[in-house]
């Protein structure tokens, strides 16, 4: 019997796939991307220190009023780590797709964050 592959697990699988060639650095640290169901998160993380820079999501106190599910939230989300990327001096990144494909609401926060001036 053929068994159904889980969704979730597979993501997981995917996204250990591309962190073992993808990292972030002081130099270029990494932009990641979590979505949910109802909120997409983007931080930007530098892996040498282990620290988070920059974060922003649907969850922020900007944010909360509109809708959180869409692509245009995405956008907002995108454009609004931009900005605060840009405020702590962060010019380039290393996009990580989390293991989603680069569609839709994944694809939403990228183009923004490259609108706002992010370089990736």
């Amino acid at each position: 019997m053929i068994k159904k592959l889980d969704r979730k697990l597979n993501r997981i699988k995917v996204h250990y796939r591309i962190r073992r060639r993808l990292s972030g650095s002081t130099e270029r640290p990494r932009l990641c991307v979590y979505r949910s169901n109802k909120h997409i998160y983007a931080q930007i993380i530098d892996d040498t220190t282990a620290k988070t820079l920059v974060m922003a999501s649907t969850l922020d106190a900007e944010l909360k009023d509109s809708k959180t599910w869409n692509v245009e939230s995405a956008k907002t989300v995108g454009a609004l780590v931009a900005k605060r990327a840009k405020a702590k001096g962060i010019d380039s990144v290393v996009f990580d797709r989390g293991g989603y494909i680069y569609h839709g609401r994944v694809a939403a926060v990228a183009e923004a964050a490259r609108e706002a001036g992010l370089e990736f």
